[in-house]
């Protein structure tokens, strides 16, 4: 696919689609206690993924690419007594990470097996009756094992409390579960590096969600209004955010001069860039608690060529593809080198950009959202740019209409 050279119209307004973190733990509450409405449900492909999975009562359930169903659903199963379920995925799916998620599962009781190779999906789950009321994890895994164990604790006769053990990651993401936990009646505390969540009352009556819009969405925008000094206006957006990622307005208010005001009459947001904002010579940043923008931010401080130091990047190596490695690689084509660890990347100089670029995207929706933006400064190439659809099907038609050639 291919990006012209454009300009950001100014003013245009974008509704996005219910955030698929907080649409991915309802549908899992809601399937374990039926009492659940939920609104504005995202339509991202992981979500739309794990709602057939749950809908099915097939013994072999493959969630192909969707990494945060693949990890809900390996506690879901686990709880779903006499039940024998095969969970699979794709070869990239394969390749990530589960052994902390598995090992917690079997300390609480449960009967997993890996069927391939040993830490890895495929899973053979055989569920049972949870009886077991105390689990120890590493608190520096992903946030979504953590979550996963959440979700299934208020259906636990005594509840269940985790105690994470280390420095916690990505707390903000715990803090969204616990949240919508409490919104739901399920009573829980998290203490220090201990998380205790009581059993639920299911004779409670219904629940009604209306499912903020994605914040992680919103990112790509928030570079584009950086860039293109236009202001932009988004919809669904709520004040009070239990999003981890809603720290994007702080971030590109403090490094790239652009202000989010909140219209709580629609719940729209507004991104003002402003005129007079002086850009700083180096952005060093910890994104420990938002890590899946670290992307986003590096492709906008490269475009206005600077320097960052971006910290707390660890889970990145495991996600759909090693986003450091894919964002070192792809940076490098618009002229920034860098420098990458298992946990930071660092810009070393600002050249010139190559000439016919196109954009690997490693099978991650990430990587061609958060590139885009460069269409602002130079003509490139997408490849396979229907990758968005796994969590922001309608991305290219929304940015189409914000855009003119140049």
């Amino acid at each position: 696919m291919k990006l012209e050279k454009s300009k950001l119209l100014g003013n245009k307004t974008v509704q996005i689609s219910g955030s698929k973190s907080i649409s991915n733990r309802l549908l899992i509450l809601g399937s374990l206690f039926k009492n659940i409405e939920i609104t504005n449900l995202s339509n991202s492909q992981d979500t739309q993924l794990l709602k057939k999975a749950l809908s099915e009562d097939s013994e072999t359930v493959d969630i192909h690419h969707a990494g945060t169903a693949m990890r809900f659903l390996t506690s879901y199963y686990s709880i779903s007594e006499g039940k024998t379920t095969i969970l699979t995925g794709s070869k990239r799916m394969k390749e990530r990470p589960i052994k902390n998620l598995v090992s917690a599962l079997r300390d609480l009781g449960v009967q997993i097996e890996y069927l391939e190779n040993e830490g890895f999906p495929p899973l053979k789950i055989i569920g049972r009756k949870i009886t077991e009321t105390q689990v120890n994890v590493p608190a520096n895994i992903s946030s979504q094992f953590i979550t996963s164990l959440l979700l299934i604790a208020g259906k636990l006769d005594q509840g269940l409390t985790i105690n994470l053990v280390g420095k916690i990651t990505s707390r903000s993401y715990i803090e969204m579960t616990l949240n919508i936990l409490t919104r739901f009646g399920i009573q829980n505390t998290f203490e220090g590096n201990t998380i205790t969540v009581q059993p639920f009352d299911e004779s409670t009556g219904t629940h009604s969600f209306e499912v903020e819009s994605d914040w992680s969405s919103a990112s790509y925008f928030y570079s584009f209004c950086a860039l293109g000094r236009e202001p932009i206006h988004l919809k669904s957006f709520f004040t009070a955010s239990t999003q981890g990622d809603s720290a994007i307005s702080k971030i590109y208010e403090k490094f790239f001069g652009v202000k989010t005001t909140f219209s709580e009459s629609d719940h729209t947001i507004s991104l003002n860039p402003d005129p007079h904002f002086s850009f700083p010579e180096k952005i060093v940043l910890d994104m420990n608690d938002c890590p899946d923008i670290a992307q986003t931010l590096c492709v906008t401080a490269s475009a206005l060529k600077i320097s960052f130091e971006i910290s707390g990047l660890g889970t990145l190596k495991v996600k759909e593809t090693d986003r450091l490695s894919a964002l070192q690689n792809e940076l490098k084509k618009f002229g920034t080198r860098t420098e990458i660890t298992d946990f930071t990347i660092e810009s070393l100089s600002f050249n010139n950009p190559e000439e016919n670029i196109s954009v690997k995207t490693y099978q991650d929706h990430r990587m061609a959202m958060a590139f885009a933006p460069f269409c602002l400064f130079e003509e490139f190439n997408i490849e396979d740019e229907n990758v968005v659809e796994k969590s922001y099907p309608m991305f290219w038609r929304d940015l189409s209409g914000m855009l003119v050639n140049h």
